[in-house]
Parts: structure tokens; C-alpha cells; sequence
């Protein structure tokens, strides 16, 4: 009989636990209910990445391959496409995905951009298995909005940490060498192992892919930056469709060495035109190329200057400011010729 009222009591009291549970559960408040729920619903898109690199054995020759790092991505689309920053995979010779369900998949590289620091990788798996990130846009956001970003730092899968928007069109540097403009600044905790990962709105739509942070220590130090989805939106489907990703063009040619002399020798700044392409918009709109004349001497070509305003000061800053457009835009040129300032129009093409 002792031992039945033991279980009795055990019973009830286990019960009323669970009411206490259920009850205060139930006394989320609207804005925790909606972070809940924002992150059962966004985080089947988040993946897990793993890098490999081979390591070969010194007494037998044979090769193994280890893990290198880990960071964080997103299901772009039904066709297995997933998307990461570049620096998640440098120095690796191979990639795994693991996505919600722990399903783990050995990754295919489709291509990436420098400029941007992104990534496409591909896996095979079926369309009801992959659960596609919604896309939202950038360039609404405002400083002091919610932002959520999910990932996996130090490893640590499906973590969520929360801020907001707490600056615009930051400039960084990229793996490349350039700048990425426009990047997103936020108060939320970015550590290693976010890169790649997604940054949402409160709607649990895309805004940015998290991808530094600003820290002596490597840690996060309450500042972290996200390419803008408007860029992704721009640079993914082309590095989709041929594997790199090129700004649109003006349709010249230009050489580094030459830009170079000119700058230092003749102390002036822009990018000298080379060589017009046939057909292109800089041919249409007449711009000339450098030549040599009779007495062996060149006759520079235009020298740009500026675009839409923007100065063109060195080579480098052609394909950042070109990054702008899409291709079919028109653009107001500043050339410098014999010493004369001229506006020309030009239409832009599709990089090559």
C-alpha cells in the first residue's frame, strides 16, 4: 500500500510538474513567441560546414583526408545550392554539408567571387529534402531594426543570437584584395563559425550573409558585418550560371602597366582605355583607345575619371564602382582627352 501511494504522489507530482512547464510556456510573450517562432521556421534552411584537407603519412605515402574548420551556411535553392562566404573553405580540398536533420552531404564547389567574398556549393539531394531560405531585401533596412542571425559558432550548431541593425554602408576588405561595399554592420554576437551563415529581418527573410567581425581577439567583440542580400541576389545566380561572377562592362580594355606609368610618370589620375571592344558601349559612344603614332611615340587613349559622379582614381576602382550596376544600365563617363574633361554615355554590357 506504502509503495502504491508512493507512485500515486510520484504521479501527481510529476504531473503538476509538467502543467508548471506547459504553464510557463505558455506566458511567452508576444515578441519571444515571434523569435521562437522565426527560428523553428528558418532554421531547417541553415547548414553546417565542415572543410577538409588531405594529410599524407610519411612512412606510407597514403593520404587521409582531416578536418580544417567549420562554418556556417544557407540552402539558396530546390536544386541543392548552398551558400557560404569564400574564407569558410580557403586552403580546403573538400567540403561537407550537414543540414537540420544531421544528414551529412559531401559538397560540390560551383564558384565563388572574390570581390564578395561568397561561395556556392551543390549537393545531391531530392527538392522535398532541402528547404529554401526566403529572400527579403537590403536596401530598406534602417539603424535600430531587429535583426536575427543563425549559425554555428565554435562548432556549435543552430545557435541563434539576436540585435540590430547598428550602421549601413560599412566598406571592408575582401579575400580579394578589393572592398565590399555597403555591408551591413550589427550589435549582434558574430563569432567564428557564423561566416556564411544567414542575418534575417523579423519576418525571417534574408538580409545579409554574416561574414566578419571587428575584433583584436577573434572574438566577438559587439560589432559584426554582412554582405547585403541585395548583392547576394546580384552575385549568386551568375556564380550559378558560370561559376564566377564579373560587374558588368564598359567595353574596354586596360592594362595595369600602363595605368601604373601614368599615374606615377604623368601624375595623372583615372584608368587609360587601351583598346575599345567592337560593339560594345564604349564603341558606341566613341571613346578611344591608345595608339602609336608615326614616330614610334603612344597617343593615349581616354583616360576615365569618373563615373556617375564617382571618381575613378586607379584601376581598382573601376570594377568596385561598376559593381553597382546591372547590365543595361547607362552611365555618365568622365574621360579626360588631350586635356579636355567630356561627358559621354555609355551603356553597360554583361561582364566576360
Amino acid at each position: 500500500m506504502w509503495t502504491l501511494r508512493l507512485l500515486l504522489t510520484t504521479g501527481l507530482a510529476g504531473a503538476w510538474g509538467t502543467a508548471v512547464c506547459l504553464a510557463a510556456a505558455a506566458q511567452l510573450t508576444s515578441s519571444e513567441q515571434a523569435t521562437v517562432d522565426l527560428f523553428e521556421d528558418v532554421h531547417p534552411s541553415v547548414a553546417y560546414i565542415t572543410t577538409l584537407t588531405e594529410r599524407r603519412n610519411l612512412f606510407t605515402g597514403a593520404t587521409t583526408e582531416v578536418p580544417q574548420g567549420t562554418g556556417s551556411g544557407f540552402v539558396w535553392d530546390d536544386t541543392g545550392h548552398v551558400v557560404t562566404n569564400l574564407h569558410v573553405l580557403q586552403g580546403a580540398t573538400a567540403a561537407q554539408v550537414v543540414l537540420h536533420d544531421q544528414s551529412t552531404y559531401r559538397a560540390a564547389l560551383v564558384g565563388f567571387s572574390r570581390q564578395h567574398d561568397l561561395a556556392v556549393l551543390r549537393i545531391d539531394i531530392p527538392a522535398d529534402g532541402l528547404r529554401p531560405v526566403r529572400i527579403g531585401r537590403s536596401d530598406t533596412l534602417r539603424v535600430g531594426q531587429s535583426i536575427f542571425a543563425i549559425g554555428n559558432p565554435f562548432g556549435l550548431s543552430a545557435t541563434l543570437t539576436t540585435g540590430i541593425v547598428s550602421a549601413l554602408g560599412r566598406e571592408i576588405d575582401s579575400v580579394g584584395g578589393g572592398t565590399i561595399e555597403g555591408m551591413i554592420q550589427t550589435d549582434a554576437a558574430i563569432n567564428p563559425g557564423n561566416s556564411g551563415g544567414p542575418l534575417l529581418d523579423s519576418s525571417g527573410r534574408l538580409i545579409g550573409v554574416n561574414t566578419a567581425i571587428y575584433s583584436p581577439s577573434g572574438a566577438s567583440a559587439g560589432i559584426g558585418f554582412a554582405v547585403p542580400v541585395d548583392t547576394v541576389r546580384r552575385v549568386v545566380p551568375q556564380i550559378i550560371d558560370k561559376g564566377e561572377y564579373t560587374p558588368p562592362t564598359l567595353g574596354i580594355r586596360v592594362s595595369e602597366s600602363l595605368n601604373r606609368y601614368v599615374r606615377r610618370r604623368l601624375r595623372i589620375r583615372g584608368v587609360v582605355v587601351v583598346d575599345v571592344d567592337a560593339g560594345g558601349g564604349a564603341s558606341r559612344a566613341g571613346l578611344r583607345g591608345t595608339s602609336r603614332m608615326a614616330n614610334g611615340q603612344l597617343r593615349l587613349g581616354d583616360i576615365i575619371q569618373a563615373i556617375d559622379g564617382d571618381d575613378i582614381s586607379e584601376l581598382s576602382d573601376l570594377p568596385t564602382v561598376l559593381d553597382r550596376y546591372e547590365p543595361g544600365d547607362a552611365v555618365s563617363v568622365t574621360i579626360l582627352r588631350d586635356g579636355d574633361h567630356r561627358e559621354v554615355d555609355i551603356e553597360l554590357s554583361e561582364g566576360e
